[in-house]
């Protein structure tokens, strides 16, 4: 047991990817059986949407963030990976908010509140310290970590002045940010990930290596400049604009616009050529879902105050569910494949875990008005896929995450 824990800490990604999966399998289920069944969420005595939306985006996605950048640090800056005891304070810090928020009735809201805000500046301080002592070109990333801080706090303050369609407002502007923050990542990581996944596949396949150098030279997928800027430059005026007049038909615009934006993006990286590796299309899965909620995004915003299509009422949870969580998926998986010495090819039950999570978005998102389906069902069934999904991830990666490198290197 000692062993294990030691290796859980030995390197970023493993603690805050397994506090990832543990989430997922967690906080879904218990919030859909509130809104399906009326089953209390414990003791706490925040709304449920609010507790619901809150959790997803610091309970699940800000360890996703910081076990991407505990783990990318330090081959950034060539500094010495984190280990020990910062990684068990975040995951204590993490852990203590995820009880105090649970239990919220029992505590006075400056405790609650205080210890969910420090998870984000621990991990600022942490990553920081590397970053600006080699003034590297990611230092930027850190006004994403102060951004997303900020956005909680407001949360905290809009909840304890009873303002719930503020608190709301702060947590939609966090996603943004998130969204902002996939945007950057994906753009480096999608072209460069289906470049070395088509050589692997031209390898694997019983050719020679100069088979796939002529691969790598006759289909090169490229992060097109202008595009990256466009599309960079889109979601930062979306966020203004969802922190400043979020329901007006300036957002629609900026939110169709971003949406061309990035499925322009998305059809110069070769989708096409992925689809025997799941290990790949599931990053342009994840990716794809972005336009497509921008889209949905617009068509509600353009058509209010008249009903616009129903499902496109659900435009957040496609940015969510169909394009972040996935994206954290698939960023996890690989990650914790090639930083234990693993073969970057994802076990059968992952690629079963990645198709559950795209069946999430589309019958959390399509399920009502698309496919008629009753709303409790979708709750329902979205929930079961989603809760699935990670238990698969859970089942295949906790031995991966708290066991040895399998090629004998250290963490």
């Amino acid at each position: 047991m000692f062993l294990k824990a030691t290796h859980l800490f030995a390197y970023g990604f493993r603690s805050q990817f397994l506090l990832v999966g543990l989430a997922g399998v967690l906080l879904v289920p218990l919030w859909a059986s509130n809104y399906v069944m009326g089953t209390p969420l414990g003791a706490t005595d925040w709304p449920p949407t609010l507790w619901h939306a809150h959790e997803m985006l610091y309970g699940f996605i800000a360890p996703a963030i910081a076990g991407f950048l505990l783990t990318a640090v330090p081959s950034w800056t060539g500094q010495k990976g984190f280990a020990g005891a910062p990684l068990v304070l975040l995951t204590g810090l993490w852990l203590a908010a995820r009880l105090l928020i649970g239990s919220s009735a029992w505590w006075p809201a400056w405790l609650v509140a205080g210890v969910d805000l420090a998870f984000l500046p621990v991990l600022a301080v942490l990553v920081g310290r590397p970053l600006l002592r080699e003034r590297n070109r990611n230092t930027p990333l850190l006004l994403v970590l102060v951004a997303l801080w900020g956005c909680n706090l407001w949360f905290h303050l809009a909840k304890a002045g009873l303002d719930a369609p503020q608190a709301l407002r702060a947590l939609v502007v966090g996603i943004d940010i998130v969204l902002l923050l996939a945007t950057v990542i994906a753009g480096r990581i999608v072209p460069a990930f289906t470049n070395s996944g088509l050589r692997q596949r031209v390898v694997s396949d019983g050719a020679g290596p100069g088979a796939a150098a002529a691969v790598a030279t006759s289909i090169v997928v490229k992060a097109s400049p202008l595009l990256t800027a466009l599309a960079v430059t889109a979601m930062v005026l979306v966020l203004v604009v969802d922190a400043w007049r979020p329901d007006g038909r300036l957002a629609a615009v900026l939110a169709a616009a971003a949406a061309a934006i990035h499925a322009a993006r998305l059809s110069q990286w070769g989708t096409r050529h992925t689809l025997r590796q799941p290990i790949v299309w599931v990053l342009h899965l994840a990716y794809a879902w972005l336009p497509v909620g921008l889209a949905l995004k617009a068509m509600a915003l353009w058509s209010t105050p008249a009903p616009g299509p129903a499902f496109a009422a659900f435009w957040l949870h496609a940015l969510t569910i169909g394009g972040l969580a996935t994206l954290i998926m698939g960023v996890m998986t690989r990650a914790s494949l090639g930083h234990t010495g693993r073969p970057l090819v994802v076990d059968p039950l992952i690629a079963l875990a990645y198709a559950l999570l795209g069946a999430t978005a589309v019958i959390r998102v399509f399920g009502l008005g698309a496919f008629g389906m009753n709303y409790l069902a979708v709750i329902a069934i979205s929930a079961l896929c989603w809760t699935t999904a990670l238990a698969l991830f859970l089942a295949v990666y906790v031995p991966i995450l708290t066991g040895p490198r399998v090629d004998g290197r250290a963490a």
